[in-house]
């Protein structure tokens, strides 16, 4: 199972930034929340915090983004909503995991298909 961390931002007087509520609310409505292993919280009132760190090591300068640690220890990052709800579904597709909470909620994602076992078949 690959680990997901969402960071947000939380600016010097004490507010989440706006992108990041909208992105949040998104991720429920989609259903994709249960998705996510951890939230990080980047503080502008602290460099050290835990979302700070993370921007500074994977060179990210906005808020929201996501981290997307697989199992071989490869890590992608996703600072645009859509494309990690895209490597979402792509994912699970590829995977053959239960997509229940995702069909129907990602008709909107224009996905490369992926080839069958008789597509290969077949040629």
């Amino acid at each position: 199972m690959s680990h997901i961390t969402f960071v947000k931002k939380i600016f010097l007087n004490g507010e989440l930034c706006k992108k990041c509520a909208e992105v949040s609310e998104r991720l429920e409505r989609d259903g994709l929340l249960d998705f996510v292993n951890e939230i990080a919280i980047a503080e502008e009132s602290d460099a050290e915090s835990e979302g700070m760190r993370l921007a500074r090591e994977y060179g990210v300068s906005r808020a929201p983004f996501f981290l997307v640690e697989e199992d071989d220890g490869t890590v992608h990052v996703f600072d645009i909503y859509f494309k990690f709800k895209k490597y979402l579904y792509y994912r699970a597709e590829n995977r053959h995991e239960d997509l229940n909470s995702l069909i129907g909620r990602t008709a909107d994602l224009e996905l490369p298909r992926v080839p069958s076992k008789q597509d290969a078949l077949s040629l």
